[in-house]
């Protein structure tokens, strides 16, 4: 049966049928999430925050999010992934709205708090969904097709950033509060069409012929006896060795990351004299470079574990370069090169772990080390702009929280060159 089946032509129709809504779904997720980054130009002079003040309030929300992030994607596996991604989106995106009308700084922490908690489980919960659908030597072609809405939120908020900011005083309302809200609101809405047009699992695909049903079920079943027994106790898959390594590796990725993108519009502005629209200029650039970056990758992990690995110590090597040119130009074209470089690399290399580990996790142990593994990373991604904040505080400029920046990137490609080691000769799904 399988000599008959056309598997690329199955492929292609598979990510046709869940990929476009998947991507459209992160794309408003990393607009919700990240969109705070722009509001503060103007929100923190406002309500009068300090830099450690909306540090704290940025980092909240990696918290709320590490704390429901195994149990959120426990419930997918439950609920299946239409229902409970779709719940996901739906509070996001009210929560994300009503940030907009906070006034204090512990206010601020409450809503960035349960925004976190609000979208926990929506990255790992929709990696372990391509998982069910896509075999492991195509998983990371589909896991990079959707992860393209991460330049694109860049491009997008870039772009628009400005031109909401200018709608400052209608109706009395201010610029940045209108940027939540208008930015919020189709997220509630994708959430309806995602629970009507998502579809669960490939054994009720109609689009999907008898034949290539079971070359797909097959397939995904000779995988998952693959990666080794199941274990069905989630403490045996939280301490999996490759969920803890490249837990880590990811945790001081985000770090840098997210230090570095909650302040992106303030630090290039300071490193550039530009206004809003320039530095919105600026951040849609760096967009377009992660997205040649993303479309670029699968030549470069290929289809190996050791080899997806060995891409991602480069590509973090790389950020590092681009964090000591960011550090050491002191010019707005090195301000410009060196941000755009550490982003596109960056994020590019964070794509990668969790497609890793998803081919090295036993199947039903998968829903947790997903969890498990992204969850480690985010408390990374909780110390990265809080103590971003505290250092621009106490010194009053962001170079040092740059400068401390580069060997927290030089660790993680360490860590990747360690894990890639650890699985040479495994056999993976």
């Amino acid at each position: 049966m399988t000599a008959e089946i056309d598997e690329r032509a199955v492929i292609r129709r598979i990510a046709w049928r869940t990929l476009p809504l998947i991507l459209l779904s992160y794309f408003v997720a990393l607009v919700d999430r990240a969109n705070i980054s722009f509001a503060a130009t103007t929100m923190n002079a406002d309500l009068g925050f300090s830099e450690t003040i909306y540090g704290m309030g940025a980092s909240a929300f990696f918290l709320g999010y590490s704390l429901l992030e195994v149990p959120s994607n426990l419930l997918l596996a439950r609920f299946g992934a239409r229902v409970w991604l779709a719940r996901i989106m739906l509070t996001w995106g009210l929560i994300s709205i009503l940030t907009a009308f906070v006034q204090t700084p512990m206010q601020f922490y409450a809503m960035r708090f349960a925004l976190g908690v609000a979208e926990a489980g929506f990255y790992p919960g929709v990696i372990f969904y391509l998982s069910s659908w896509f075999p492991g030597e195509h998983r990371a072609w589909a896991v990079s097709r959707f992860y393209i809405a991460l330049p694109l939120s860049y491009i997008v908020m870039g772009s628009i950033a400005a031109p909401l900011l200018a709608m400052h005083g209608w109706l009395g309302v201010h610029g940045w509060q209108w940027l939540l809200v208008i930015e919020g609101l189709p997220s509630v809405l994708l959430a309806i069409v995602l629970l009507f047009a998502l579809p669960d699992r490939p054994g009720s695909a109609r689009w999907l012929g008898d034949a290539e049903r079971g070359w797909l079920e097959g397939v995904l079943k000779r995988e998952a006896e693959a990666a080794g027994p199941a274990s069905h106790n989630i403490l045996r898959a939280l301490a999996n060795r490759f969920v803890l390594m490249l837990g880590l590796a990811n945790a001081l990725l985000y770090l840098a990351v997210n230090a570095v993108a909650f302040s992106a519009p303030k630090l290039l502005a300071h490193g550039t004299g530009y206004d809003v629209a320039g530095v919105g200029r600026v951040v849609s650039a760096g967009g377009v470079a992660m997205a040649v970056a993303l479309l670029s990758v699968n030549l470069l992990a290929g289809r190996t574990v050791p080899r997806s690995l060995l891409a991602y110590a480069g590509l973090m090597l790389t950020a590092a370069a681009g964090l000591a040119v960011l550090w050491l130009g002191g010019t707005a074209a090195s301000t410009i090169c060196g941000y755009i470089v550490f982003l596109a690399a960056g994020q590019t290399a964070g794509m990668l772990p969790l497609a890793i580990v998803s081919r090295l996790v036993p199947a039903a142990d998968r829903a947790a080390g997903l969890a498990m593994t992204n969850t480690i990373a985010q408390a990374g991604a909780f110390f990265g702009p809080l103590l971003w904040g505290v250092l621009a505080d106490w010194t009053g400029s962001y170079a040092l929280g740059v400068a401390l920046l580069i060997p927290v990137a030089a660790g993680s490609a360490l860590m990747g060159l360690v894990a890639r080691r650890a699985s040479l000769g495994l056999s993976q799904g």
